[in-house]
């Protein structure tokens, strides 16, 4: 090989490893989560990271406790269905780099979990309730003990809320006037505690017409501890009203979510 062209080749060499180093650290590994998806039942760090990304975008409102459990379930199918990925409620690579590029911002400081991470107890990791086993929270006519820092005076309000408002439409729309209410709860624009967004004035139809003095059935005691323990089938809703029966211009005019029975759900 001639002078010349060892020196062209060796140039080459220069400019090719130059061109590389630019790349690698114009574009970083983005180091989150662990490899393994992450379903119902997962626990450790990564759970930790999840739910402390879920409620930087306000998807999660339970604790971060590193327990994959029905509240964290929930919100990941949420942030999946408004992120346009499919709706599974397990965290597989595609919601994780979803989730990343959604919260650059966050890191472990911003979140100080609860409980311990690595051996999460018994009643921890389960939910308190499911349909099967609704006896521990209900007895008679109510709910027996609150959960999630709401008193069983609230679940029973909110129980008959559900009743007065949506006997009769499918369980998903008994669960989403039940999430509606919860919703609020979490927005600065709603009253603080569950009584107060209830008796806001106007909020609801049922008030003004008595018929939350009707006792809630089984179904509406389920529908509240389901959105309780995480299912919003509204994806976020604060409002929600019949169209048949409603000529209000305001509401028309609002951002239409779903409509689940007879009920369009908007913010």
């Amino acid at each position: 090989m001639s002078r010349a062209k060892r020196a062209i080749s060796a140039w080459a060499l220069i400019i090719a490893a130059w061109m590389a180093a630019e790349t690698s650290l114009a574009t970083p590994a983005i180091q989150a989560f662990t490899a393994r998806n992450l379903i119902y039942g997962s626990t450790g760090y990564d759970v930790d990271e999840l739910q402390g990304r879920l409620h930087l975008l306000g998807y999660y409102w339970g604790r971060i406790d590193g327990i994959f459990g029905w509240k964290t379930y929930w919100a990941v199918r949420t942030f999946q269905y408004n992120f346009g990925l499919p709706v599974t409620g397990e965290v597989d690579m595609r919601t994780k780099i979803m989730l990343v590029k959604a919260t650059p911002n966050w890191n472990y400081k911003m979140d100080v979990p609860s409980a311990s991470s690595g051996s999460p107890s018994a009643s921890a990791a389960q939910p308190a309730t499911t349909s099967g086993n609704s006896g521990t929270l209900i007895s008679g006519d109510g709910f027996t003990h609150g959960m999630d820092n709401l008193s069983a005076s609230d679940l029973n309000l909110m129980a008959h809320v559900v009743y007065g408002e949506a006997r009769g439409e499918p369980f998903e729309g008994q669960v989403a006037v039940a999430a509606v209410i919860l919703n609020r709860l979490h927005d600065p624009k709603f009253p603080k505690s569950i009584p107060a967004i209830v008796y806001q004035p106007g909020a609801f139809d049922c008030v003004n017409d008595g018929q939350i003095n009707l006792q809630p059935n089984q179904e509406a005691m389920q529908a509240v501890i389901d959105a309780v323990n995480g299912w919003d089938p509204t994806h976020g809703a604060l409002y929600y009203f019949n169209p048949a029966k409603t000529s209000n211009a305001w509401m028309w005019a609002q951002p239409e979510l779903v409509m689940i029975g007879h009920h369009i759900f908007t913010v």
